[in-house]
């Protein structure tokens, strides 16, 4: 029999999208969500994210097919996918499953037992086995459990959602199936794996291998500036006409899910014994050229500008205690951020160093910013594709802000740059994504 309603619990990037395909593939859809400004937000069909597509589905099915709420319904639902947010704690880099066993717990609480429960969320190997199902065998004595991996990519996920093959993986084989055919209601082809853990592994092994493929473009960056050549040159000639993997450009790598799948990846790895080659050497690299571009950007600024007295000493900014360099227009792109948080692309963009007035002539990077232009804000993700060194979106944050940054070329020319100074307006609040 199928399945029509479906509960989605975690309504972030992920949650968010999955709820409007389902509705727009005839589910009725009970989106959940803990935070009452997204909430409020969805209820009046603003959508708390940008994602192509979004505004126009829920003007379409909000209250008809899609309905938001704190809790599901009390009658329940007849399959739940719960999509809530994954973190690394900051301190040990572990895993976080708290949100994961709270949102099986409310499912357990507001479902019948037959419900199938469907994980999407990022977890460790045997992370929907060690957080969900205790939760569910608690309240039910059983459960109908898979695990579904989310593999789209941001300002594509509409479409992406209906087309890349869904993997999928049970608990056991009736558990697989009623997925299965969940899905083959949503995309073109499911993927049917041996178990949730197997399913779990595909989603660590898809995101590591793109962290890794990038931060082999950053190393060759890393190695063509000691020979003082461009990168960029080396890459271009390396991929022309050769049938072999491209080169990636190099760049800012980051995002909700690659600054910290490979933490997950290398933690479940290492409670089996093992620890990973290669996944935490890329993250690492990956993490460490941000931070290496913003200091050769600054000396370059300098070099180009004068000295830092002369530059920033005598501004008339100079009763800001901390100033900000902004860089407009078509320089060639540069990736800057104490800790991977910013770059600059050719795409009307404005990149901001934040630097603190620590003393007369000593300062230092204290963050770097980029600003989207709006109106091109649709142009983010558009026929982006990991591996082949154009443009990537990803949306982290960035000294307490949500920016959009994009992948592209290291700092060449200076000479090319406009640059001026603003004082630091006050932060923003901003709803996160997942």
């Amino acid at each position: 029999m199928a399945m029509n309603t479906v509960g989605v619990v975690g309504l972030g990037y992920v949650g968010l999208t999955m709820a409007v395909t389902l509705a727009r593939k005839g589910f009725t859809v009970h989106g959940v969500d803990t935070s009452p400004a997204v909430l409020d937000a969805l209820a009046q069909g603003r959508p708390h994210l940008y994602e192509p597509g979004l505004d126009e589905g829920l003007g379409t099915f909000l209250g008809d097919r899609l309905h938001v709420a704190s809790s599901l319904p009390a009658r329940g639902v007849e399959a739940a996918i719960i999509c809530v947010s994954t973190p690394v704690n900051p301190e040990t880099r572990g895993p976080e499953l708290g949100n994961l066993r709270a949102a099986a717990r409310h499912v357990a609480e507001r479902c019948a037992p037959d419900t199938l429960v469907i994980v999407r969320s990022t977890v460790p190997v045997g992370g929907s086995r060690a957080a969900v199902l205790p939760e569910l065998l608690s309240a039910w004595g059983r459960a109908r459990l898979a695990f579904a991996p989310e593999r789209t990519i941001q300002g594509q996920a509409l479409r992406e959602l209906e087309e890349l093959p869904q993997v999928v993986g049970g608990l056991d084989l009736e558990s697989g199936r009623a997925a299965a055919k969940l899905f083959e209601r949503v995309t073109r082809r499911v993927v049917s794996v041996s178990s949730l853990e197997a399913a779990e592994l595909v989603k660590l092994a898809n995101n590591c291998h793109t962290d890794l493929i990038y931060s082999y473009g950053n190393e060759i960056a890393l190695v063509a500036e000691r020979w003082g050549l461009d990168p960029l040159e080396v890459i271009r000639a390396a991929n022309l006409d050769y049938p072999r993997p491209d080169l990636a450009k190099p760049g800012f790598v980051g995002g909700a899910c690659l600054s910290k799948d490979p933490y997950i990846l290398i933690s479940a790895s290492r409670a089996t014994g093992y620890t990973p080659w290669l996944v935490g050497q890329a993250r690492g690299l990956n993490e460490h050229l941000p931070g290496h571009v913003a200091e050769r950007l600054v000396a370059m600024i300098r070099s180009a500008r004068g000295s830092a007295d002369e530059h920033y000493g005598r501004c008339a900014f100079a009763r800001h205690r901390t100033v900000r360099t902004s860089i407009v227009g078509r320089a060639p792109a540069a990736h800057v951020g104490a800790s991977g948080d910013a770059a600059l692309g050719q795409v009307g963009h404005r990149l901001r160093i934040e630097q603190r007035v620590v003393g007369d002539d000593q300062r230092r990077i204290d963050g770097a910013r980029l600003e989207r232009t709006p109106r091109r804000a649709k142009r983010f993700g558009s026929g982006d594709r990991p591996g082949k060194g154009r443009a990537v979106a990803a949306d982290t944050k960035v000294d307490g802000e949500q920016g959009v940054h994009v992948v592209g070329k290291v700092l060449q020319h200076p000479e090319r740059m406009q640059l001026r100074k603003t004082p630091i307006p006050r932060p923003r609040t901003v709803v996160p994504l997942i």
